[in-house]
């Protein structure tokens, strides 16, 4: 999805350099054409023939040593990314930017650029505390430079604290994320609910459902991907939880029916992706209920709607539901998207094979309240969630 674009990757001169391989292997995983400046300290941790191997580019470390084609290097590197990529980022190139200073490769092709520049800082916990360097930061951040700000953690030279290179995996995400090739959705705002919520019996019982919030992720990070501000209420899941977007973590219905009132006045999209408990204990026990001879019988009562009570409310919103069904799928959702009064309602069948719940893809229906209908086949919930907001934003 990102047409091929330039990456430059900065390489500066601290032990977390090697780090930077693992995030240029996954930069070509993702089909970018990455390009490598290291600067002359950082040639005594990893070898420039390392990062040439993994880049299939040639590295440069040396600002006046001789061109491989008849153009001004920094010049031409500057012109040619979409963004500039600084990892690991040390005090001595952020100072360097932060006053100006353009004395070799690196800094004068930053000094160069018109493309987004992203530092991913890693030193020791005190020079990164250090007030000078978190000045040149907050300088560097007003004028538009994007910082991954470090771990905190076990350094290098033995102390603990603030000043470890981000995960890999992480930089690597932001860097897809801020290149994503559709930006339709900034200035809005998306609500996105996801996972299963807890009905509790007792202190160690409850009742829930199989969902894994996977579909609901994807949805909110699409969205950020594409320029939204993201808001993300959070049934209980194992999920890492994604960058750049405000979680609100929740576990029951009515802990999530007041966050999702709360956020949807704000709300210019909401997507009620999250298995919300339909039914709770109509009495909770203070203390364990024991293990008796007889059968234990479990009175039931209705919870909140929250999706109903949403349609009710709405106003200038973009309302989207699910519909996770097991028979009828095509009639049931057409009911919930009347009753519901929902703009779009996505329904997929919970007792398929290879898709649904836990999976990493999906297979849905999606049918709009102006009739229309799009079945998607089996693909990543990613993708899925990019065809609906393709869908939703046309």
């Amino acid at each position: 999805m990102n047409s091929k674009k330039t990456v430059l990757v900065g390489v500066c001169g601290g032990i977390a350099a090697y780090k930077a391989l693992d995030v240029i292997s996954r930069l070509k995983k993702e089909n970018y054409d990455v390009h490598v400046i290291m600067t002359k300290s950082s040639t005594q941790f990893v070898t420039p023939l390392s990062f040439q191997s993994l880049s299939q580019n040639m590295v440069i470390n040396d600002m006046f040593a001789e061109p491989k084609a008849w153009e001004i290097q920094h010049i031409s590197l500057a012109k040619k990314a979409d963004l500039v990529l600084i990892v690991p980022a040390t005090a001595n190139i952020i100072g360097k930017v932060a006053c100006g200073i353009a004395d070799d490769m690196l800094s004068t092709t930053i000094m160069a650029t018109t493309a987004p520049v992203v530092f991913a800082p890693a030193m020791n916990t005190n020079m990164y505390k250090n007030p000078i360097v978190q000045d040149n930061i907050h300088k560097l951040s007003n004028l538009g430079y994007k910082f991954i700000a470090p771990q905190s953690g076990r350094l290098a030279c033995g102390d603990e604290g603030e000043g470890k290179l981000a995960d890999t995996e992480l930089i690597a995400n932001y860097v897809s994320s801020l290149l994503y090739d559709k930006k339709d959705l900034s200035n809005k705002k998306v609500l996105v609910t996801a996972g299963p919520t807890l009905a509790p019996i007792d202190p160690v019982r409850f009742i829930t459902n199989k969902s894994t919030g996977k579909m609901g992720y994807s949805i909110a990070e699409e969205a950020r991907d594409r320029g939204a501000e993201v808001t993300l209420v959070s049934g209980p899941t194992s999920l890492k939880l994604p960058f750049g977007i405000k979680i609100i973590n929740v576990a029951t219905n009515q802990e999530m029916h007041d966050q999702v009132l709360e956020q949807f006045k704000d709300s210019d999209i909401v997507i009620m992706s999250a298995a919300v408990a339909d039914y709770k204990p109509s009495q909770y026990s203070n203390i364990k209920i024991k293990k008796k001879e007889n059968n234990l019988s479990l009175a039931l009562e209705k919870d909140n709607d929250i999706l109903k009570k949403l349609g009710e409310l709405k106003e200038h919103q973009m309302l989207v539901g699910f519909a996770a069904e097991s028979n009828d799928l095509a009639q049931n959702a057409q009911l919930k998207l009347i009753n519901k009064n929902l703009d779009y309602i996505v329904a997929n069948d919970i007792l398929s094979n290879d898709t649904g719940f836990a999976s990493d893809e999906n297979k849905v229906l999606i049918m709009s309240r102006l009739g229309e209908k799009i079945q998607l086949d089996k693909m990543p919930k990613r993708i899925v969630a990019r065809e609906l907001f393709n869908l939703i934003n046309k």
